[in-house]
């Protein structure tokens, strides 16, 4: 079921950025391929593992992947994970506020958190649709939609960094540790999805002065 859901927001943001590319399934030959670019993009990410792990899962053309395209499928990836923590925590929340547990106000502010990430990683993904990989040189508003990407990327990781950081230390309870790497997970992905973004955009920028 978390693979469909991920596969139609995949499906829905590559319709609603239909100009960059279109979406065919991978031949065996094209598969190698897009696998290779995928593993040497990800050697730039902090977790390459990672990155490899989810990006090959969701390769979508039927020829090697742009470094655009790349950097919208981590970002839709990041998006994904961001959600589903989202709504495990509303419901852990939830449950802690109504025993009055003394946990309850750091899992609240871990959801304030996420839900800014959700938010961020959700605008930007929405805003990598509006550069045109097509243009001739790079404009002041390339540079603008680049700058916001980058700021809100940032800021997504930021938030889920903050997150992780309220629950220091290896001896914690089951419910802690389960947030605890749940979030870790979003912030993993989210660093990895911001390094292939940067790697896009030098390369836009070198090419269109």
């Amino acid at each position: 079921m978390a693979k469909l859901s991920l596969s139609l927001l995949l499906f829905f943001f590559f319709i609603f950025c239909i100009n960059i590319g279109t979406v065919e399934p991978l031949n065996r030959a094209a598969h190698s391929q897009a696998r290779t670019f995928i593993e040497a993009s990800c050697r730039t990410t902090r977790y390459p593992a990672l990155c490899v792990k989810w990006l090959t899962r969701h390769a979508s053309s039927d020829t090697p992947p742009t470094a655009q395209q790349l950097t919208r499928t981590a970002l839709t990836v990041s998006l994904y994970r961001a959600r589903h923590v989202r709504l495990y925590l509303v419901k852990v929340a939830k449950e802690l506020k109504a025993t009055k547990a003394k946990e309850y106000p750091v899992v609240r502010d871990c959801l304030v958190q996420i839900d800014d990430s959700v938010s961020q990683l959700s605008q930007s993904t929405g805003e990598l649709c509006r550069l045109d990989p097509k243009a001739e040189m790079m404009s002041d508003d390339m540079y603008w939609h680049i700058d916001n990407v980058d700021t809100w990327v940032s800021t997504a990781l930021t938030d889920a960094s903050s997150c992780v950081d309220e629950f220091p230390g290896q001896r914690m309870s089951k419910m802690k540790a389960t947030i605890k790497s749940k979030v870790l997970n979003v912030a993993q992905l989210t660093s990895n999805a911001l390094a292939l973004f940067h790697r896009y955009a030098a390369a836009a920028i070198e090419k269109h002065p």
